[in-house]
């Protein structure tokens, strides 16, 4: 049994072992293995932890690099991608904290773009998690795994996109639900609310087929040689042959 003492090397620890079960050795239970223990970065858990580094505190700018893009978290594991989450959140919360003392202490807050790249790689993050839970259950299931979405005329007599959830009760018979879902879109008002609201999604189109006609007049001023069946698909709105025929597309000078 002196054999197991003063070991320095896991390997020589394993073939040890392995010839003592071979040959049935019984290792007494007070055996000092000399293994090294395992190392770990030290964790804080304190209350700096929602601060940044003391190296940052009253410079006019932070270096960081770019958000995570969708491409590059569809290549991480789900462990990978949890262990991210909480991180990213601890980025956002520091950063908000940090923002918040800059505020009182009425200073600038250095890099304020780096809350939204937590936020960008937060989003990306949760849509790759999305797309692998709808992929699992359809798999799983032929279904998606998200709740229904149906359209219900909001408050203003307006569609709006309604998430199906469960209630205990009825619907006829709930007057939370009655309540919060259920309006008056007859109402003198809403049918006001909602004419002044058609008339104006329909200036500003025809203010943007306005704005993209005279962009193509620009374009083919500028480049009469241009590949139209790539400008109609750029805009299909437009009108391109009427476009070639204005006079604006021609210059301020007359071709003898």
């Amino acid at each position: 049994m002196a054999a197991f003492r003063n070991i320095k090397s896991i390997t020589q620890i394993s073939k040890l072992f392995n010839n003592a079960v071979s040959n049935r050795t019984v290792i007494p239970a007070n055996t000092v293995l000399a293994i090294r223990n395992l190392s770990t970065t030290k964790c804080l858990g304190g209350l700096m932890e929602f601060f940044d580094d003391e190296k940052n505190w009253g410079v006019n700018e932070v270096k960081t690099g770019k958000s995570w893009s969708i491409d590059e978290l569809r290549i991480k594991s789900n462990s990978d991608l949890h262990k991210l989450w909480f991180v990213l959140l601890k980025e956002r919360n520091m950063l908000l904290t940090m923002e918040e003392e800059s505020k009182e202490e009425t200073r600038l807050f250095p890099s304020p773009e780096r809350i939204d790249k937590v936020e960008v790689s937060m989003d990306n993050l949760e849509a790759v998690v999305k797309e692998r839970n709808k992929a699992y259950f359809e798999l799983e299931t032929g279904e998606t795994g998200e709740r229904k979405v149906e359209e219900i005329m909001g408050p203003f007599g307006l569609p709006v996109q309604h998430e199906q959830e469960e209630y205990l009760i009825p619907k006829h018979m709930n007057a939370e639900w009655q309540k919060k879902h259920v309006h008056d879109v007859d109402n003198a008002d809403v049918k006001k609310f909602v004419r002044l609201y058609k008339e104006k999604e329909m200036r500003e189109k025809r203010q943007q087929q306005t704005r993209d006609f005279n962009h193509v007049i620009g374009l083919l001023k500028r480049f009469p040689d241009m590949d139209m069946e790539a400008l109609k698909a750029k805009y299909p709105d437009v009108d391109i042959d009427k476009a070639k025929r204005s006079r604006k597309c021609r210059g301020h000078f007359v071709p003898k």
